[in-house]
């Protein structure tokens, strides 16, 4: 009887074990049509934007003109230079702290395990979509009209709005995966909900928080060149201007570029090293700051927490100056005196606000109309902004399998390989997407297409270095069994390699999608079409505002789309 009704029960086993996976069969199945249709998408966005070989030997042709009109590559003078970077950098720094401090309870209530009730955590998650979702330049151009020209201000605040929406998702995200032994311990003890996150949430999740942080404000660095269209002084604005002087301005253009590019560099390494003492955090990016930092203190291990001889009650209640302490101590203090010197070099004085304009201005938002257009204009020019997005993500994906696949560990043939594409990953992240697409259309005069090279450009630096760190992290067990078998390296990365990190690929590239829509917004402040052409012309104007609104809630709709896409996505691939 039992070896009759084993295999009986065996089927059972394996009947029930499959019932649960044929939901996820179907999902993976209808997630790869999904997959397949955005990649036809892009290419059918490629060819809806003319883009083509065609126009290439025009484009050639139109920049060596622009290329033999123009004066040599300048700078401006050492004062103004001084002067142009110390605006620059107050304002970037001022708009990043005050993103920094908003976050802090914005993430308290969107986080699922510190939100005092649950409708909060949606007003939270709500609150950074919406931010995330309008660009800092439309915010600048419409808080334009109420200060004084040339106040820093509508950069500051558009700065700070703007990245409420990344550092308060991130950071919410940390919060909840928290160790929640401390947070309940307080709870226990009787403790407020003030107590609970500021004694068992943020000890842990500092770390993280001045992390995220430091990532923002080199993300508002490089994208700080764009608020100059919008007024706002600095290296942005003189940009402009010289970009504007067509050709001979073209010289001083590029000039202040190559400023901001190594301004970058140079506050990347700053950041690196900041987390590297502050934190101890060895730099683990593939950044050129991370990289020189990890270069200039390879020999001397990462600052650690640890105390001589332990710890105790004793020592715990006298708080001995370790060097741990003395080091962040000064760090702090540094901190402090850089915020501080960063509102003198931006000249802030809160006199440049038309306080008599400042509700007029707000109520002029709302409610959210067409004005003289049609739903079916804006909703083309939605249609353009996305496809610049998906055909960037596509060129960006094509070459980022390869440069990314060359620069893993597991792929490349050889160490010698590996860092030369490594190489090529930080050049493409190191020019800023915004810049080149600037000087792209301003040379060759082809607008969504130019966009769309640049977009693409800046899309390889990231999804390749994504590509790359993903494929190093699968694992080693089928690349090695394959191996054995004597599969080549061809055939090992095609069966082992690509399948494991097509999950990850997938995400990675949506994530990109993401965050170019946000970028190809912009493309109309500088020359492109889309929705930016719309949002550049009703910013500037107080009855157009309800236009900005609806062009907004539009651009909001495809953000959360694709992001919603992307949490799909993870969840059937997991």
């Amino acid at each position: 009887m039992t070896a009759v009704g084993a295999p009986r029960v065996s089927r059972a086993v394996d009947v029930d074990a499959r019932a649960p996976r044929r939901p996820v069969a179907v999902q993976r199945i209808v997630a790869g049509v999904v997959v397949l249709a955005m990649v036809a998408f892009g290419a059918w966005s490629l060819s809806e934007l003319d883009f083509g070989w065609s126009a290439v030997p025009t484009s050639i042709a139109n920049a060596a003109r622009v290329f033999s009109q123009m004066d040599p590559i300048s700078f401006p003078a050492p004062g103004d230079l001084v002067y142009l970077i110390g605006l620059t950098i107050g304002i970037v720094i001022l708009g990043t702290v005050v993103a920094a401090l908003i976050s802090v309870p914005v993430a308290w209530i969107a986080a699922a395990n510190t939100t005092p009730v649950g409708w909060s955590r949606w007003v939270g998650r709500a609150i950074g979509a919406l931010t995330r979702a309008v660009p800092d330049v439309v915010i600048a151009l419409a808080f334009s009209l109420t200060f004084a020209l040339g106040s820093p201000l509508p950069g500051i605040l558009a700065l700070g709005i703007h990245s409420i929406g990344m550092i308060s998702k991130l950071f919410a995200d940390a919060v909840e995966q928290i160790d929640d032994g401390p947070r309940l311990a307080v709870r226990a003890a009787g403790g407020s909900r003030a107590q609970e996150f500021w004694s068992g949430v943020v000890p842990q999740v500092l770390p993280a928080w001045i992390a995220i942080v430091l990532h923002r404000f080199d993300i508002n660095l490089r994208g700080s060149a764009i608020l100059g269209y919008a007024g706002v002084g600095g290296l942005g604005y003189a940009m402009k201007i010289a970009f504007g002087q067509f050709p001979t301005g073209y010289g001083r253009g590029l000039g202040i570029a190559i400023v901001i590019f190594a301004l970058c560099v140079v506050l990347e390494v700053v950041s690196s090293t900041i987390r590297r003492n502050l934190l101890g955090v060895e730099p683990s990016g593939r950044g050129l700051g991370d990289r020189i930092v990890r270069r200039a203190t390879r020999n001397r291990p990462a600052p650690t927490g640890r105390v001589a001889g332990g710890v105790t009650v004793d020592s715990m209640s006298r708080r001995p100056w370790t060097p741990r302490r003395v080091r962040n101590t000064v760090w702090s203090l540094a901190a402090v005196a850089l915020v501080v010197s960063s509102w003198w070099m931006a000249g802030v004085d809160f006199d440049d606000i038309a306080w008599n304009q400042v509700v007029p201005t707000l109520q002029s938002f709302w409610p959210p109309n067409l004005g003289s257009h049609t739903f079916g204009e804006f909703a083309q020019a939605l249609l353009v902004t996305v496809q610049v997005a998906f055909a960037a993500a596509l060129l960006s994906l094509v070459l980022s399998l390869v440069v990314g696949s060359l620069a893993a560990r597991n792929v490349a043939p050889n160490g010698a390989v590996r860092s030369v594409f490594r190489v090529v990953l930080v050049v493409f992240r190191g020019v800023p997407e915004l810049v080149l697409a600037i000087f792209l259309i301003m040379v060759t005069g082809l607008g969504n297409q130019a966009g769309v090279v640049a977009l693409a450009f800046g899309g390889i630096g990231l999804l390749g270095k994504l590509v790359a760190d993903s494929f190093e992290g699968v694992p080693s067990g089928p690349e090695q069994a394959l191996t054995a078998a004597g599969a080549t390296r061809g055939q090992r990365y095609l069966a082992a390699t690509l399948p494991q990190g097509l999950p990850s690929l997938v995400g990675n590239s949506l994530y990109l999608v993401d965050t170019n829509i946000r970028a190809a917004t912009l493309l109309g402040i500088v020359g492109g079409g889309g929705v930016g052409f719309y949002l550049t012309n009703a910013s500037t104007v107080l009855t157009l505002h309800g236009q900005v609104t609806t062009l907004v809630a539009m651009v909001l709709v495809a953000v959360l789309a694709v992001e919603g896409l992307a949490a799909w996505m993870r969840r059937v691939y997991r």
